[in-house]
């Protein structure tokens, strides 16, 4: 008899509790196909599990460097289908993405930007994120309604970013719009977005070569006229940069208006951290589990054949990790892993999974903290609570293949 495989839909992939009823319980690792894609992919849902997985060396990320090769249908490479289309030119910036890449190759691309993205720098941006949330507050307050989504988390992630990599001032809207068209439209600018922020960087890079400044770039390029055996070349720089730019700008973006949703869900959970501001280095790393923005991580593939989670894994099949889920393992989080609670601590080995785990945990983990932080603080302590602006029934959401769903707005009044 063949093994039964599960069709998630985007409803089941963000439920926490319920959508993943029936694949945490079982012995094995099931087989699922992700909303949207046609092919199936062994599921870690387990806590202790997806910590394993995410270390495990027979678990790679590139499908091709499995001995022998594999072939047949790939469920990564349906959710790449999209940059098939793409001019060729410029593929190799986006195939250039750290998660994609394993062991000493990895290292070597990540290890400049580790040396890049020292804690003096982020510490460096609190102030300018203070300033930039002020402001967006206050231009949105006293309007009948303001797009939480769109008019401050996208802006205020923009800055951020650009700020720390080096983009002028007058150039962020445009990069915004560049990295919303490619990561987040329909599809139809996908190509024009990424070679917008492409020639933009690259245009970036060379004045950055005459005119340095204390920004990321400059400590890339410093870095590479170093040299050394993981100095990075110009294309390279180019693929790190756009990276940045693409998971610094909509992740962080929604994640914070999924996060404010879900403090306005829980109206005595904001009234204790309105009551609390100590309680803000609880609420961020609470809200971080309770949101799981990146609910499935990226696929891996099994070197050989081997026994994990009780699942006999064949050499080149696919496992993907459910980020989600494993945030909300009752073994973990106890009897009510779905409550939201801001005064909840972790255990000692038992941090949130939100930013991953191994040698591909979130380069931008910090940053990504300091400004929930700061968000927090300004929006919704020190000032009257944000109030929907339409029946919470109403709040649009999409999704996209392979993920559950995502706001689309959040309008409120400020």
């Amino acid at each position: 008899m063949s093994e039964h495989i599960h069709h998630l839909t985007p409803g089941r992939l963000q439920d926490p509790e319920a959508g993943y009823a029936g694949l945490r319980d079982g012995e094995g690792l099931p087989l699922v196909v992700l909303p949207g894609l046609r092919t199936p992919v062994r599921l870690v849902t387990r806590y202790e599990d997806v910590k394993a997985a995410l270390t495990e060396p027979r678990l790679i990320r590139d499908r091709s460097e499995v001995p022998g090769g594999v072939d047949g249908p790939d469920a990564q490479e349906e959710l790449l289908e999209p940059l098939g289309g793409l001019p060729s030119e410029y593929v190799r910036y986006v195939s250039g993405h750290l998660a994609f890449f394993d062991g000493e190759e990895h290292a070597r691309r990540r290890a400049p930007l580790t040396r890049a993205f020292t804690a003096r720098r982020i510490a460096s941006l609190r102030a300018f994120v203070e300033e930039t949330v002020a402001r967006l507050v206050g231009e949105l307050a006293g309007q009948e309604e303001a797009d939480l989504l769109n008019e401050f988390a996208y802006p205020l992630a923009t800055s951020v970013i650009c700020e720390l990599v080096g983009v002028e001032e007058a150039d962020r809207d445009r990069v915004c719009e560049w990295i919303r068209d490619f990561a987040y439209g329909d599809g139809s600018r996908m190509s024009d977005g990424l070679a917008g922020i492409v020639e933009y960087v690259k245009s970036l890079i060379a004045r950055r070569k005459t005119s340095p400044a204390d920004d990321l770039i400059t400590a890339l390029l410093e870095g590479a006229r170093e040299g050394g055996a993981d100095a990075l070349t110009e294309d390279e720089i180019v693929a790190m940069v756009f990276l940045l730019i693409n998971t610094g700008i909509t992740p962080p973006a929604l994640f914070l208006a999924h996060a404010v949703l879900a403090l306005l869900d829980h109206p005595d959970q904001l009234a204790r951290l309105r009551a609390e501001p100590e309680l803000l280095d609880r609420a961020v790393p609470e809200l971080l589990r309770h949101v799981t923005l990146l609910r499935i991580g990226a696929s891996m593939y099994a070197t050989e054949d081997f026994a994990f989670a009780g699942t006999e894994l064949r050499k080149g099949e696919a496992v993907s990790v459910a980020l989600l889920a494993a945030n909300h393992d009752p073994a973990v989080y106890g009897g009510t892993p779905g409550r939201l609670d801001i005064t909840r601590e972790a255990e000692r080995g038992k941090v949130h999974l939100a930013f991953g785990h191994g040698a591909h945990y979130c380069i931008g983990a910090a940053l990504g903290s300091l400004v929930t932080g700061v968000v927090f603080d300004l929006l919704l302590v020190r000032r009257a609570v944000p109030q929907l602006a339409v029946a919470r029934e109403d709040l649009e959401f999409g999704h996209w293949p392979g993920d559950g769903f995502h706001l689309l707005r959040l309008p409120v009044r400020l």
